[in-house]
Order: structure tokens, then sequence, then C-alpha cells
């Protein structure tokens, strides 16, 4: 089967691990013929978002890569708003795919998905949708003169041509159907996915990151990563930890710490020998490193950093936030006015065999939810 992944609405960037990837990943996997249509928005080795040169080759994982420039005749600023690439639906005619995914619902190019449908009505065509009004429409500009006025009328368009409109979280799906309006029988629940592990895997992972990181097999291994702002609640995670002086806990903090925290944070390390910084980890050492610790902690902004420890089998303590409800069952806590991410240290370490549980329950979790195995499977399968 051919296999069309559009990412001209979101970047898409060769050796990290994002939903993009992994789909692709998988797709190219199950043998189908996988190309992928892309922007020129990449990071650099700063990790900062930054754009490379048009033009085709084969890509980290395993599919062809179709970079296309902005088109021209408006200031590139504004082309990025308004994501028009060149000549997106002759492309799609020559490389003729059976299934297409657009990764997201804000671009011109939606436009060429209409015309494709039209010439070939057995292609099965799918949007995916990672908005919601945390991450987008959150100025009156944005709001109204890019998300109500522009992409939109462009969705609206275009919708009849997609068999489902597939949203990463419950607060993606009321926006979709909310401010997008689109019907609830044309939209499904499609999260952040990640690897599930066999037995044998995770264990060897278990073993390497312990061993790797110092942790022995009677601590109790904490972690929080990611791109780490004041959103992140970094600094109140430690003030926390700090008032729960368990000699088994230890602390990692992996990723990039913004400037403004870099000092506290380092402070914090100077008085809790408990607590070390590793930095930014690749996906391979990251994923190590979860399934080395036993809880992962994010108080604070989300991050897909969170499904990953799930199929790590970690216990989590997040933030009481709706699109983290379908991933707590008995493996972890919500934090709100009734549980303080003191009061979990402190429960944690009253009762550690609980752990043992939880790690159990996040793996469940994982596989019923987050298996891009099944998931990409889902865009291929026969029609209901």
């Amino acid at each position: 089967m051919k296999i069309a992944h559009l990412c001209l609405s979101c970047f898409y960037i060769d050796g990290y691990s994002y939903q993009e990837n992994e789909l692709v990943k998988q797709h190219v996997k199950d043998g189908h013929d996988v190309v992928v249509i892309a922007s020129t928005e990449v990071f650099d080795e700063q990790r900062q978002l930054n754009y490379c040169s048009p033009g085709e080759y084969m890509g980290s994982d395993g599919a062809r890569v179709i970079r296309l420039p902005y088109r021209r005749g408006l200031p590139l600023a504004v082309m990025k708003k308004l994501r028009m690439h060149p000549d997106v639906a002759g492309l799609l005619e020559r490389e003729a795919p059976d299934v297409i995914l657009f990764h997201g619902l804000c671009g011109w190019e939606l436009l060429a998905l209409k015309r494709y449908k039209a010439r070939h009505l057995r292609a099965r065509i799918f949007a995916d949708s990672h908005e919601d009004f945390n991450n987008s429409a959150r100025s009156i500009i944005s709001k109204h003169l890019l998300h109500r006025w522009y992409y939109k009328p462009i969705l609206h368009r275009v919708k009849n041509s997609l068999e489902k409109v597939l949203c990463i979280s419950t607060e993606t799906m009321d926006f979709v159907q909310n401010f997008y309006q689109i019907p609830p029988n044309q939209i499904e629940f499609f999260p952040l996915g990640g690897r599930i592990l066999t037995d044998e895997e995770y264990n060897a992972l278990r073993i390497s990151g312990r061993a790797r990181h110092g942790i022995d097999i009677k601590e109790i291994l904490f972690v929080q990563s990611g791109k780490i702002d004041r959103a992140k609640k970094l600094i109140e995670t430690l003030q926390a930890f700090s008032k729960t002086p368990d000699e088994r806990f230890r602390f990692i903090i992996a990723g990039h710490i913004h400037e403004d925290l870099a000092a506290d944070v380092d402070r914090r390390m100077i008085n809790d020998s408990r607590v070390k910084f590793v930095g930014w980890q690749t996906a391979d050492q990251l994923h190590e490193l979860l399934c080395a610790a036993d809880v992962y902690v994010q108080p604070g902004s989300q991050s897909a950093t969170m499904q990953t420890s799930l199929c790590a089998r970690c216990a989590v303590v997040l933030d009481d936030v709706p699109s983290h409800h379908p991933f707590v069952h008995g493996n972890g806590w919500l934090l709100n006015p009734q549980t303080s991410i003191e009061g979990v240290f402190e429960k944690i370490a009253e009762k550690p065999g609980e752990l043992a549980l939880m790690s159990t329950r996040s793996g469940e979790v994982a596989a019923r939810l987050l298996d891009y195995r099944v998931m990409a499977k889902r865009l291929t399968a026969p029609r209901p």
C-alpha cells in the first residue's frame, strides 16, 4: 500500500521520535511504500527551529522525504502562517497514495486533499490535530484572523473528503468539535503513542539505564525531562522533593533548562546530592532513562514524554488536566488542590512497594491506548 504523510502544517524532524516519525517508521516496518511530504522546517544543532533546503532524500525513518519550499509572493513570516507550498496537488497525483495522513488542521494545503479525493474516490484520507486552547488561538489575532477566518473555512471545504479527524487528546477533541465545528462522528481519539516493550526488552533497558546513572536496586528514581521553563514547575517539584529527605530517593533532570531557571536549579542540586542533571538525551537515551525510572514527574505543562514514560512502565505524577485523565488509572497521581506533589513524595516514602503495581498498570494503559503498531494499522485497516 502506498502511504503519504503530509507534514506541511507541522515540522518533520529526522532523527527524532515525534508522532510523525513513529508512524512513518511503523508503516515502513509494516512493508508499505511510504513518502513524507514536508515543509523545510527542521531543528538546528541547538534544537531551535530552522530551515533546510528543498529537495528529496531518504529519511532516517526509512521513507522518502520530499521537502517543499513555501510559495513566493509574500514575506516568509506570512507564508509560514498561511502554509502555502507549490504544486502539492500535482505531487500527490504523481505519488498516487492509497492512504494520506495530513498532520495538523491548520494550512492552505488541506485543499489539495479535496482535489485528490475527487479524482481518487477509493483513497483514504485522514487528518490529525494537535490543536487545543493551550497551544492555539491564544491571542485575538491568532484566534480570529488565523483560526476562525482562515484555517476553519479551509477545513470546512475539505472535511467531507476526510474519513476521520484524529485528535491527540480530549482537549483537542473539544477544540475541534466546539471551535472548528467538526461533527463528533468524524472525530476520533488518537493519542501520541509509544513503543510497547516485551518484558525482556524492558528489563534489559532498566538494568542498563540504572547502571549508567548509578542507581542502586533499592533506590527510587524520579525523572523530569524536556525543555524546562517555568511552566514545567521544576522549581516547585525540587522544593517539595527536598522536604522528603528519604535517602532511597534519587531525582534526575533530563533535557534543556531555561537560562532563567539554571542558577536556581544549580543551587538546589548543590544543597541536595540526590538530584542530578544529565542534560539533553537522545531518543534512545531518554527511553533507557525512563525504563530505569520508577516515577515520571510532570506537574506543569504537557509533554509527549508522558506517553513515552507510560510505555516505559513508570508510575506518573501529572497535572490534573482533562488530557491526562485517560492515562491515570491506579498508576499514579493527578495533582490538584486535594493532592499536592509534596504529599505524593510522602506517600511514596511511606509505601514504596506500591510502585511495582503502578508500574504494571502503566504498562497496561500503554498497551491499550498507546501502541504505535496498533495505531499505524488504524490507518490501513479495511473500512468498517
